[in-house]
């Protein structure tokens, strides 16, 4: 019998992660506790077996431990793309190291965390910066550790792919920051299977291992795609890193979720791409799905106005 914590569960992420842990459990007896503040938007996990909602605060100590009772074993997810320094801080740093806080006193000892490709102490965006500072804080709490480092997140429910083709739905011409970043965009259904096999794999403890997609695209090439894939291919005009830092700050002030900030800017100035020095998802063997197997359908799936109206939709979730 196992006993698991998600933390993080929620989201895009989560529930890729949630459905292949019951699948790793098949018949055995076993729990996975999904903590979340709002019971709501954990009612599609409710519908997975062994699955428990547990309502409660992961920033709170007490609440910590309170969800880390009776458990064997945590996974952290939990993860912003937008804030301040203080709220990166509180997110990807406090949070982790109350979280080896609470498994100390409570004596659980394995912990699969997912962080960034690109997560340093150095890093030019906060973002980067404070995902580092949350690994560190959960290497120095000598756990049963094992950390994943995604590039960008594809998948039917992505914030990504998605974007850029409403974007282009919407638009007559899309101005783009950071048109020449590089990224390795990597399967949901991927890094989903990554974290349940870690913790079957007990020589993966002290391992970080990047997740990345089997092809290296900058982002120009990735937006031109999500156009060419939903049906409303624009013309994709770069800008200058100067213009690009301008339009997301207009962009931060535009109510509403924030599409793009300037610490998205920053982020983008380091290559989310595999360093060659560290192990991939090969290592746990799991070949990387390619994008194009997998976003032509969904991209197509949805166009124009059906688009807008969903992620309009997603917006006021959120």
């Amino acid at each position: 019998m196992f006993k698991l914590l998600v933390l993080g569960a929620t989201g895009f992420l989560g529930s890729s992660v949630c459905e292949k842990l019951v699948e790793r459990a098949g018949a055995a007896d076993g729990r996975i506790r999904v903590a979340t503040r709002h019971v709501a938007r954990a009612r599609h996990l409710q519908l997975l077996p062994i699955v428990e909602v547990a309502p409660g605060d992961v920033h709170d100590d007490a609440s910590l431990d309170w969800l880390l009772r009776d458990t064997d074993a945590v996974v952290n997810l939990v993860g912003i793309l937008h804030g301040s320094e203080a709220e990166f801080d509180r997110v990807h740093a406090r949070l982790p190291e109350r979280l080896a806080a609470a498994c100390r006193r409570v004596g659980v000892r394995r912990d699969s965390h997912v962080s960034a490709l690109g997560a340093t102490a150095d890093a030019p965006s906060r973002y980067l910066r404070s995902k580092a500072r949350g690994e560190a804080a959960l290497r120095a709490a000598g756990l049963d550790l094992t950390i994943l480092r995604p590039s960008v997140i594809f998948g039917a429910r992505d914030r990504f792919l998605n974007l850029f083709a409403t974007l282009q739905a919407i638009l007559p011409v899309l101005p783009l920051a950071g048109a020449g970043a590089r990224f390795q965009p990597v399967w949901v259904e991927d890094v989903g299977r990554a974290v349940a096999r870690c913790l079957d794999d007990r020589s993966t403890i002290g391992l970080t291992i990047e997740c990345v997609g089997p092809r290296v695209y900058t982002l120009r090439e990735l937006v031109e795609l999500a156009g060419r894939w939903s049906g409303s291919r624009r013309r994709v005009l770069p800008l200058p890193e100067w213009l690009g830092r301008l339009q997301a700050m207009a962009m931060e002030f535009l109510p509403g979720r924030t599409l793009m900030s300037r610490d998205n800017v920053d982020s983008m100035r380091v290559a989310s791409v595999a360093s060659g020095k560290l192990p991939g998802l090969e290592r746990l063997g799991i070949e990387p799905t390619p994008l194009e197997s997998v976003a032509p359908g969904y991209l197509g799936h949805v166009g124009g106005e059906r688009r807008l109206e969903a992620w309009r939709a997603r917006a006021r979730r959120g």
